[in-house]
């Protein structure tokens, strides 16, 4: 029985003035119409692409964002457009946008919670996947967690995870390490650098780059690491087009596909 039933349930009602039902007793009533009350950060997952909600979002998270009048968001044009896709008949025009991004001032998070000090519960949304993972979301939530407020992460896709299950390489050791340096010689120096990882702490190395940059990166990895290393390129996933496959450094030479603007997590392990 979910907690707000409990309150009106005909076991847990007076049955005359000044009597209660020895079930339960008036302390947890109170302590579940204050519970009810608490508000929640939610960390609500975005499609990673063009890919219909019912694919990859369980109906519980339509049901929350549904409930909810407070977002803070990467970008609120798209963060409107998701909002319609997982509820059409959402009033977009009744809900308060924060937005929250590169160019936001790290004075101005802390007022995106004063809902919360209201009662209010808010959402937080990405532009793709998980809100909060190699994202803007992650300073929101260290300020709840430190205002002792409830976080609740929601169900979704993560293209981390999603890779790395995928790659058949160790997933009992990872990590993430975002953005490659820019600078050409500090990048590759940072590739031998995780490739040695992989091989000294057996342990997976994700990395991303610029959707426009994917195809060089993918080149300077085959032309820099050894040619028994592991590597796993996914592209597009979840999507129509998902494309994730792992071959040696040496087979994948003359066989890179296109991926040109197409959202891509680079993994590499170590070979034999």
């Amino acid at each position: 029985m979910k907690r707000r039933d409990l309150l009106t349930h005909s076991r847990f009602i007076p049955k005359k003035k000044g009597v209660y039902c020895p079930i339960l007793s008036i302390f947890v009533i109170k302590w579940l119409a204050t519970d009810m009350k608490s508000p929640v950060l939610y960390l609500i997952p975005v499609t990673l692409g063009d890919t219909p909600i019912e694919k990859v979002l369980p109906l519980y998270n339509t049901t929350i964002i549904s409930e909810l009048n407070y977002f803070i968001v990467e970008n609120i044009r798209s963060a409107r457009r998701f909002l319609k896709k997982c509820n059409p008949k959402i009033e977009i025009d009744t809900i308060t946008f924060y937005e929250l991004n590169q160019h936001t001032d790290i004075k101005e998070i802390a007022s995106y919670l004063l809902p919360m000090k209201r009662g209010e519960s808010i959402g937080v949304i990405s532009e793709a996947g998980c809100p909060a993972v190699a994202d803007p979301g992650a300073d929101v939530v260290a300020l709840a967690q430190q205002e002792g407020y409830r976080v609740m992460p929601l169900v979704g896709p993560s293209s981390i995870l999603m890779a790395v299950m995928a790659s058949g390489f160790n997933g009992q050791s990872f990590a993430f390490q975002g953005y490659l340096p820019i600078e050409a010689n500090e990048r590759v120096k940072k590739l031998k650098q995780l490739e040695s990882r992989a091989y000294t702490e057996d342990q997976t190395q994700l990395f991303i780059e610029t959707p426009y940059r994917n195809q060089k990166m993918a080149e300077e990895i085959l032309l820099h690491c050894k040619p028994q290393t592991r590597l796993c390129i996914a592209m597009n996933i979840t999507c129509d087009d998902e494309y994730i496959v792992t071959r040696s450094v040496k087979a994948w030479k003359g066989k890179l596909p296109d991926m040109h603007k197409k959202p891509a997590i680079f993994l590499i392990y170590k070979g034999s």
